[in-house]
């Protein structure tokens, strides 16, 4: 079956089976999604097939958790090896995937010490309680009066401590009182970053790429000016690469690929490969040496099936050849962000993004982003909508050209269809 057969054969979303398993959720699971109305039922590389046997193009990729695309075979072929050996001892004792990974994370990355954890909101939460720790114990912060700076705009996850910086009113509204001790500054301005730092500031947090907010790329050497003020005033770089990291832009990191470097990497998403929740903190010994045991844990982090995914991750990322998937996102994403940058004028207002990541505002005239993702699955195709008429594309990275063009041209249907 061609592109465009598959494309052709999925019709429009509907059905008995789809209706049905639309209802139970509805009755019975919390209303904190909106999805679209597609229920995936198996997948493969970069397709889904929905209850009644409709196929999707899967141009979201679990907001960058599948990576490596649905059951690539080199993951689950570690998953299901390790499934036969173990899958949990807890922390209290040691299992023999969980040094091995350490080690190759850290040497994909260029660090010394892993902390592993489960989810990406879980590896930013470390990662903050790393950086007060660090404040109080080698900078020298007074007790209980560490300060973190972030972004305006940015994303880390949905914890408490987290929403407690959002100013995204959806994310914050109804959940306080809020986690003191963040400063919020415009995304993309060193001038307002380097004026906020105070001597009780012990770390900025920011994201290389701002995913959620429409995959906003900040102004070339923003990066590098923030790793020089973080130098300047002793404090802590740590960059949030839970959506951005292993091979989303075709660099291992999208810190690095902008020409500079973190004190701390938080990973996430890809890390688990799209089989289990699998994350991150990663820093040399100066940083991540100030936890001692029993300040910190995780019963499920590190835990061996976890672990044995994450090392074929890090094998898959250590391919810097030619076909690897750090040339592939590379080489797709210049394919994908020409053909978008020629539907500018056409229905689309501005493109962002790089490697095989990007954020189209549609003409809000058109409809929202919601409009768009809806259209969408009509032609085959899975994306999602961010804020009002901006969606986004992440595909996995096993995406071929052919297909990256049929993702492509069905937005462009779209919209002409809406125009």
């Amino acid at each position: 079956m061609t592109i465009i057969e598959d494309g052709t054969a999925t019709g429009a979303a509907g059905g008995n089976a789809t209706a049905h398993h639309e209802l139970l959720m509805q009755e019975h699971s919390a209303h904190n999604y909106h999805p679209l109305p597609v229920v995936v039922a198996h997948a493969e590389g970069a397709w889904v097939t929905d209850v009644e046997g409709r196929r999707y193009l899967d141009c979201l990729a679990g907001y960058s958790a599948l990576n490596f695309g649905h059951r690539h075979p080199a993951l689950v072929a570690a998953a299901h090896r390790q499934l036969d050996r173990v899958t949990l001892t807890s922390r209290a004792f040691g299992s023999d995937q969980i040094g091995p990974f350490c080690a190759e994370l850290a040497a994909l990355v260029g660090k010394q010490l892993v902390l592993p954890m489960n989810t990406g909101a879980e590896a930013v939460e470390s990662g903050l309680k790393v950086a007060r720790k660090w404040g109080y114990e080698v900078k020298g912060v007074p007790p209980g009066r560490a300060r973190i700076v972030v972004a305006d705009g940015g994303f880390h996850g949905r914890t408490i401590s987290i929403v407690s910086f959002s100013t995204d009113p959806d994310a914050r509204g109804g959940f306080g009182p809020f986690t003191p001790g963040f400063d919020v500054v415009p995304y993309g301005d060193p001038d307002a970053l380097s004026a906020a730092i105070t001597p009780d500031t012990v770390a900025v947090l920011i994201e290389p790429v701002q995913g959620e907010a429409g995959v906003v790329v900040p102004p070339a050497g923003y990066l590098a000016a923030v790793r020089e003020i973080c130098d300047e005033t002793g404090v802590l770089f740590v960059a949030d690469e839970v959506q951005s990291g292993l091979g989303r832009t075709g660099h291992v990191l999208a810190t690095r690929g902008a020409g500079t470097d973190a004190d701390v990497y938080l990973l996430g998403k890809a890390l688990g490969g799209g089989i289990v929740p699998l994350s991150a903190v990663v820093a040399d010994s100066a940083v991540l040496g100030v936890l001692q045991p029993g300040q910190h844990g995780s019963t499920f982090g590190g835990n061996p099936l976890a672990c044995a995914v994450g090392r074929a991750v890090v094998e898959l990322l250590s391919d810097t050849g030619p076909e690897g998937m750090l040339a592939r996102a590379a080489h797709l994403g210049d394919v994908l962000h020409g053909r978008l940058a020629g539907l500018v004028g056409d229905g689309v207002v501005a493109v962002r993004g790089c490697g095989l990541w990007a954020g189209v505002d549609i003409d809000p005239r058109l409809g929202s982003g919601r409009d768009v993702g809806e259209a969408l699955v009509r032609r085959g195709v899975l994306v999602k909508d961010t804020h009002g008429s901006t969606i986004r594309l992440s595909p996995p990275l096993v995406i071929t050209e052919a297909e990256v063009e049929f993702a492509v041209d069905a937005l462009a249907g779209v919209l002409a269809e809406l125009s």
